[in-house]
């Protein structure tokens, strides 16, 4: 157990910075309630926060509460998710209103708020600290880095020990009181000053006490993950167009894209594959493997053919000026307006 001085002068640290210091005008802060901090803390998970704030605009005025949320249409959920990547998290965030929403109210307490689909230990603390001002812990990235050096803590931080100790820490520094204060001044400190490369130490409002400063080990903390090879996955797509229009299928769930619409996906041994003409080819770099894409084009004769490649999925024919209210993975999306009769206007 950490001393009640050492937490006493941690709170206070961290919260007098953060409020001559940290980040006060980002979207999410501004009206901030409960649905609001769940949106942003989904949307950042894995994502920067440059990154996150047009995204989080956009979904505001098409889904400003969390009934109107709960009342949209898949695909017009996974349109405004597409190109934040980790599309699992727009899914959770649809199920995540619509729970809340038959709810009839927003859950006010860490243990209901876990209740909530897609809701973890994270987001529930987040939830707490932001949107109610009240005892929520938080361990994300930044905090662990934050943690591991000013604690110098030694291991990979999301290994299952480490996790752990992090946890209990957070546990013992979080406030009841000034809590929105604290919880944000960790992610600012986490994301401005005890940055992973070349952290600022000497603006740290916890220089004098952080023990991976005064050991001379900021640059080896936290430990970094064992580095993986990355593998290589071919896949086989079909270009099917004519008159302004491509033909999409809807992605299974689960899966890589599900959900989302994407140009037709087979087998590299599918039969089709011998009546194509090759149209092109883009790669893209997934978390855990890299993806060679081979794009093949097939004419109106073989529709029927690949309709019955999966059968189960819905697909349909889209136009070019409808492609903007389509759920689409990036890359898919990035193939498609490449293409001379996409890319023109008419």
């Amino acid at each position: 157990m950490l001393q009640q001085l050492v937490v006493k002068t941690f709170q206070s640290q961290v919260v007098n910075w953060q409020k001559e210091h940290g980040r006060h005008q980002l979207p999410w802060q501004q009206a901030s309630n409960p649905y609001r901090v769940l949106v942003s803390e989904l949307m950042l998970q894995q994502t920067q926060v440059s990154t996150v704030i047009p995204y989080f605009n956009r979904w505001m005025l098409s889904f400003p509460t969390v009934e109107a949320l709960a009342n949209a249409t898949n695909d017009q959920v996974m349109a405004h998710w597409q190109g934040l990547g980790y599309y699992a998290r727009a899914r959770n965030l649809h199920k995540a209103a619509v729970y809340i929403s038959e709810l009839g109210a927003f859950p006010e307490s860490l243990d209901d708020l876990l209740k909530v689909p897609g809701v973890g230990r994270y987001t529930a603390g987040a939830i707490m600290s932001f949107a109610y001002d009240a005892y929520g812990p938080i361990v994300d990235g930044n905090v662990r880095r934050l943690y591991a050096r000013y604690f110098a803590i030694s291991g990979v931080t999301n290994s299952s020990a480490v996790d752990k100790q992090l946890w209990a820490l957070s546990e013992q520094l979080t406030p009841t009181e000034n809590c929105k204060s604290f919880a944000q001044g960790l992610l600012d400190l986490g994301a401005t000053i005890c940055k992973p490369r070349q952290p600022l130490c000497e603006q740290c409002p916890l220089a004098l006490t952080c023990q991976a400063l005064l050991q001379n080990r900021v640059d080896e903390l936290p430990t970094p993950k064992p580095k993986k090879i990355v593998p290589v996955k071919d896949g086989h797509f079909i270009w099917l167009a004519q008159d302004g229009q491509v033909f999409l299928q809807k992605r299974p769930a689960p899966g890589i894209w599900a959900s989302l619409w994407s140009l037709p996906q087979v087998a590299a041994d599918d039969a089709l594959l011998k009546q194509a003409t090759k149209h092109g080819e883009f790669v893209h770099q997934f978390t855990h493997y890299k993806l060679n894409a081979t794009v093949w084009q097939l004419d109106q004769s073989h529709l029927v053919k690949l309709q019955q490649v999966e059968e189960q999925q819905p697909s349909s024919w889209y136009h070019k000026t409808q492609l903007a209210d389509v759920g689409l993975p990036a890359p898919i999306r990035s193939f498609i307006e490449q293409q001379p009769e996409f890319s023109k206007p008419d």
